[in-house]
């Protein structure tokens, strides 16, 4: 019954936050994603955690532990990067004062 529990919460989240980010507006865009890069630093500590926890004996939950802390690490600067290029659209250029 545990199982059924488990999966009824992650369709019930999968579901709402489908519902959720689809109606977001496009201006509200660049706040989401540096709200979602703090979901995935704590991902990402999550993994750290577990990898921690991991018998060091078996090979399996050490590699595991170790691709869920890699993609965690790469998912969270990736969403900072992209954050960064979508701040630089809102900045000024280099445009010339006195028209013409």
């Amino acid at each position: 019954m545990e199982g059924y529990a488990a999966l009824y919460i992650f369709m019930l989240a999968a579901f709402t936050g489908y519902e959720v980010i689809s109606r977001v507006p496009v201006i509200l865009h660049t706040p989401l994603m540096s709200g979602s890069n703090f979901v995935h630093g704590v991902v990402l500590v999550g993994a750290m955690v577990v990898l921690g926890h991991a018998d060091p004996e078996d090979p399996v939950q050490l590699v595991i532990g170790f691709i869920a802390v890699f993609l965690g690490a790469a998912n969270a600067a990736g969403g900072y990067v992209v954050t960064e290029r979508m701040l630089a659209m809102f900045k000024g250029g280099n445009k010339k004062e006195g028209g013409a």
